[in-house]
């Protein structure tokens, strides 16, 4: 496995070694020792699967308690994935990292905890794995608006944003209960 660094410490894109033959292919998606070697080592508590149509924008999320990490895949069509860094003393505050992940890729996004995390669906069934190294929280869950002009976030495409009640009533980040 590969790991490459982004423009906002902590962010890791993974790339496995893929072996592909007449048959298909096969890779490992997940190797604690190999991740702890590029610098990954979190302990995952909890896996979780998403499944959305195309143009379905889902986040920013977080927890006020209880932070995640998270290692985001996809295993079938493609999303654009975006952390947001929510970490007050850092100095990427309030910026974001956005990546095209696809099972056609197979790249993985680790997210520290202290991020904001959400995904927008660019094929017409994205299938989205990810890892948490926390448990969800119910009570200590926040959104921040997709659409937050301090953000502007660069999302992909033109069309109709499908977004949950929920999400649709998060807060701007000026306004942000943050951990």
């Amino acid at each position: 496995m590969k790991a490459s660094s982004t423009n906002i410490e902590g962010i890791v894109v993974l790339e496995p070694r893929v072996f592909c033959d007449e048959r298909g292919f096969f890779f490992e998606s997940y190797n604690s020792r190999t991740l702890a070697a590029l610098g990954v080592d979190i302990p995952f508590v909890q896996d979780n699967h998403s499944q959305s149509c195309r143009g379905v924008l889902r986040g920013i999320h977080y927890q006020v308690k209880c932070q995640q990490a998270k290692l985001v895949r996809v295993v079938g069509g493609e999303i654009f994935d975006v952390a947001v860094d929510l970490r007050r003393s850092s100095p990427t505050f309030g910026r974001w990292y956005g990546l095209t992940l696809s099972a056609a890729n197979k790249l993985q996004l680790f997210i520290p905890a202290g991020f904001g995390h959400g995904f927008l669906a660019l094929s017409d069934n994205s299938e989205v794995l990810y890892k948490a190294s926390d448990f969800y929280a119910p009570e200590h869950e926040r959104c921040i608006r997709w659409d937050d002009p301090d953000l502007a976030i660069d999302w992909p495409g033109e069309g109709e944003r499908i977004v949950s009640a929920k999400d649709a009533a998060g807060s701007f980040l000026r306004e942000a209960d943050l951990p």
